[in-house]
């Protein structure tokens, strides 16, 4: 089983996945980070489970507008320059991120 030791916030990490996944890892991790430096640009001091709770429900609203999108590729096909459809595995895997988002954040307010 690959890991993979991480930076988020200034926290570091070690992250178990496939072996073979580290840079796929490494990627969602830049996206997240990403989302974190969104967050600090707009103010305010949080503490780490408060920032992971932030991302995730960033990460959450961009998952649902994917939903939407989806289903809206779907079902108007009229449309000669729609989009192409978008993944759905990739829903599933924004979503399955999410919710490991908000686990951590939830330990991480536990005493």
């Amino acid at each position: 089983m690959g890991q993979v030791s991480v930076r988020v916030n200034g926290y570091s990490h070690t992250i178990g996945c496939r072996d073979g996944e580290e840079s796929h890892v490494r990627d969602l991790i830049a996206v997240i980070e990403g989302k974190v430096k969104l967050i600090q640009q707009m103010g305010g001091q949080f503490s780490e489970s408060r920032m992971l709770l932030h991302v995730a429900l960033l990460l959450a609203d961009e998952l649902g507008d994917l939903k939407i999108e989806l289903v809206r590729n779907q079902h108007d096909e009229s449309t000669p320059l729609a989009p192409p459809p978008t993944d759905p595995r990739l829903a599933d895997r924004l979503a399955s991120i999410a919710e490991r988002i908000e686990g951590i954040a939830i330990s991480l307010d536990k005493p």
